[in-house]
């Protein structure tokens, strides 16, 4: 069920971006800025997220007509793996406060990032947005999938039967500027411009890649994200949820050749595959978005560039 020639308009509206100290909250809050907005900020020390009355009076004092919830738990293979408690438990209380909250508060739009991983382990590539719940989840970051499961349902069925303007946004693996760079907790990219660049520093002969470097995985500069809801937050409105990727895809041992290129480290690769790879390959179906009037702008070989430069500025 979609709405046909949409248009929310975004001019003089309060919009509060839950996360935006975050990668995805920073480039978000630069990107509306452009839309003569009024942007809402809340930090973490002043608002736990977990807490749902605190969650609920915030929102119901502030009273924002739009809320784009980018905030979540989140991290790479290793933390995933060994903690989904803490990914299941956080996530779902963070985003059913705010979901709540926003419904029993008139919030007009919201939009909620979803994430690819949430897709069944065997989905069929590209991944097209029915693929959702068909089989399995990828066992290596479940509780995080189940908990972004809920929260894309949770905004459905208030769609459907509230009438609440409320969106699910799936957006693909992610980087760009203010990444998480801790070897222990990054995604992928992160780490690995991470571990070049410090090999690079320190003339090491050798970086070591978790797993066998042969999964493909589909990489989009946030500041494309960015402007994807963006594009959304005006122009889709469905009970259904809406890909956002690049549709391209790049196998971990050969985006580590294009980081060692860029940064100009010449060691050799070695791979531990005592750590799981994780879904083999991954890649989204974007046609809805694209028919939508939406494209990526940013190539990969641009974006890890800017990201690398980002990096070596900051450490």
């Amino acid at each position: 069920m979609k709405k046909q020639n949409y248009r929310f308009e975004l001019k003089d509206k309060k919009v509060w971006v839950a996360g935006h100290n975050g990668m995805v909250g920073k480039s978000i809050v630069k990107r509306f800025k452009k839309e003569n907005c009024i942007i809402q900020t809340v930090e973490k020390s002043e608002l736990n997220l977990i807490e749902q009355d605190k969650t609920a009076n915030w929102i119901k004092k502030k009273s924002p007509n739009v809320v784009i919830l980018a905030a979540a738990k989140v991290g790479g293979i290793l933390a995933n793996t060994s903690n989904q408690t803490s990914f299941l438990y956080d996530n779902l209380m963070i985003q059913n406060n705010i979901i709540k909250a926003s419904a029993e508060n008139n919030v007009e739009k919201l939009v909620f990032l979803g994430s690819s991983c949430i897709y069944p382990r065997e989905s069929s590539q590209p991944i097209q947005e029915e693929e959702l719940l068909k089989s399995p989840l990828e066992k290596t970051n479940e509780g995080y999938a189940l908990a972004k499961i809920a929260g894309l349902k949770l905004c459905s069925y208030l769609y459907k039967e509230h009438s609440k303007d409320f969106i699910t946004v799936m957006p693909t693996n992610l980087y760009g500027d203010n990444d998480n760079y801790n070897p222990k907790t990054s995604h992928v990219l992160a780490a690995l411009i991470y571990k070049i660049t410090k090999a690079k520093i320190e003339k090491k002969k050798f970086v070591e890649i978790w797993g066998t470097g042969k999964p493909k995985r589909e990489f989009l500069h946030v500041h494309d994200l960015a402007d994807a809801i963006c594009f959304l937050t005006k122009n889709y409105s469905s009970d259904q949820p809406i890909n956002i990727g690049t549709s391209k895809d790049i196998s971990i041992i050969e985006l580590a050749e294009e980081i060692s290129n860029i940064v100009g480290w010449e060691g050799q690769f070695i791979f531990n595959k005592d750590i799981p790879d994780g879904t083999l390959l991954k890649r989204l179906d974007i046609t809805k978005i694209k028919e939508l009037g939406w494209a990526p702008r940013i190539h990969i070989k641009e974006g890890l560039k800017k990201t690398i430069d980002d990096f070596m500025k900051k450490n």
